[in-house]
């Protein structure tokens, strides 16, 4: 990626060092996008404002927490939560659940999930349309990407 370049491709994995990562999500702080970083490669996505995403969303956000309520399954639910381990891996899930035991682990008043202190999250939904390709490789567990792993098995998720 050239520092030269004013337009940053979407929706696509491109070679990016960690710093030019850095730099391309402080630029992108006003813009409703999402961004991953994994083995020395970014994706910025832009967030979708659709209604079917959004409708989507909250009927997944609603069935999951119905779910773990019924259950009595202690359940901490994040919309669109950063998680970073610094320099190595970024990413940002539609949906995220710390269950159980670890459904307290995160402080209130924390931003960014740093996960060089805290815990991975036990499950993490993509709501996807455009990105479902994306979703069932690079970010799922298809060996057949080039990444041989994915990003949420190797941040320790357990569910996807």
């Amino acid at each position: 990626m050239s520092e030269t370049q004013s337009q940053l491709p979407t929706d696509i994995w491109i070679c990016a060092s960690w710093q030019e990562y850095e730099q391309a999500i402080a630029n992108l702080l006003n813009e409703k996008a999402k961004s991953y970083y994994y083995k020395g490669h970014m994706r910025l996505e832009i967030a979708p404002v659709s209604f079917d995403h959004g409708k989507d969303h909250v009927v997944i956000i609603f069935a999951v927490t119905l779910f773990a309520a019924l259950k009595g399954i202690p359940a901490t639910g994040l919309d669109t939560t950063t998680f970073r381990k610094t320099g190595v891996q970024d990413c940002q899930p539609d949906v995220a659940y710390y269950l159980r035991e670890s459904a307290q682990t995160i402080p209130a008043g924390t931003g960014i999930v740093n996960l060089d202190r805290y815990p991975a999250p036990d499950l993490v939904i993509e709501i996807a349309k455009t990105s479902l390709l994306d979703d069932l490789d690079t970010k799922r567990c298809l060996t057949t990407s080039r990444f041989a792993s994915t990003l949420y098995e190797e941040l320790g998720v357990v569910e996807y």
